[in-house]
């Protein structure tokens, strides 16, 4: 995880969990088969998730977390899902193209995973599903896809609503090029921070971070975007404002400024590092967690299933 998918995502889950609401979050195994996987790598970038989202905050006893490869049903729903939409629909999604380009021939799997998408979140009758800007219009073909069901085969799923939160934080750019989101994929290493970077390695993606030619540290969005990026990730990692940070920031160089921000930075990830290290210490702990989620999901997923069934037909007379 990296700091655009701990501000856009994972601390508005944990906040979530202060809610009465019943929370199920999926670590998706399966969409990561979508681009190559080493085999002997997903099961423990499975385990170093699954403790990176306790160290974050996430409480097995609040949510519900679990593994989408262990509850069958996900893929299940997914195909007559499929059979509900068309291959036109799917070429005009953003995330599918944007994802090709890199691709000389196209995986099957990358094309048709807003379905599986859609079928994670309709498994569960879910109502909100907490989202990034650039997930929009995967909620929208979600929706789509529920109401093509509920059309053809009677009321089953709610409509389920995008919750996007309203600040900047799930709009982080890359610490290289502030035209892109900070992304994982980004081929160059420095561009994103990720929690479990160090205090030498934060340090030093921030000193080689982009800016521009202007000393003075001020927020300007529009005509500063690379400076502007940094000072909202100051704000967000020190629960300040904007204008706060400029206040902090007064009288230094960006050069200064970059160094400042990579204190407040290792601050705040320190304990969220220590967590994570001790977690993965205790695989099973992290099995127990995965395990006792995979039940809770179960029953609902079975549930919606059966209905599913009955109402599809998908039996003998």
């Amino acid at each position: 995880m990296h700091l655009g998918n701990y501000f856009g995502a994972v601390r508005r889950w944990v906040e979530l969990q202060k809610t009465d609401k019943q929370l199920f979050f999926c670590i998706v195994d399966l969409h990561s088969l979508t681009v190559p996987q080493a085999r002997a790598d997903l099961g423990s970038k499975v385990s170093h998730l699954t403790a990176g989202l306790l160290a974050c905050g996430l409480e097995p006893a609040r949510c519900t977390l679990f593994l989408q490869s262990s509850v069958p049903q996900h893929t299940q729903l997914s195909w007559l899902l499929a059979c509900l939409t068309t291959q036109p629909r799917l070429s005009q999604l953003r995330t599918y193209r944007d994802k090709a380009a890199g691709f000389a021939e196209t995986p099957l799997g990358l094309y048709i995973y807003p379905v599986l998408q859609a079928a994670d979140i309709l498994l569960y009758k879910t109502h909100e599903v907490p989202v990034g800007e650039d997930q929009l219009q995967h909620i929208q073909l979600t929706q789509h896809l529920a109401k093509a069901f509920n059309k053809q085969y009677g009321q089953t799923f709610p409509h389920p609503k995008a919750v996007v939160a309203d600040d900047a934080s799930s709009r982080l750019r890359s610490l290289r090029d502030p035209t892109r989101k900070m992304s994982k994929s980004d081929p160059d290493p420095r561009s994103c921070v990720y929690l479990t970077d160090p205090p030498d390695v934060l340090r030093a993606k921030l000193q080689k971070a982009m800016t521009d030619f202007t000393s003075e540290v001020y927020y300007d969005p529009a005509a500063r975007p690379a400076v502007s990026n940094l000072i909202q990730l100051h704000a967000l990692a020190a629960g300040l404002s904007t204008g706060e940070v400029e206040r902090a920031a007064a009288g230094l160089t960006t050069a200064q400024y970059k160094l400042l921000l990579a204190e407040v930075l290792a601050e705040r990830l320190a304990d969220v590092r220590d967590r994570w290290s001790r977690l993965e210490q205790d695989p099973g702990y992290l099995h127990q967690v995965l395990e006792t989620g995979r039940q809770r999901a179960a029953e609902a997923a079975e549930r919606t299933w059966a209905e599913v069934v009955d109402k599809v037909q998908l039996r003998l007379a």
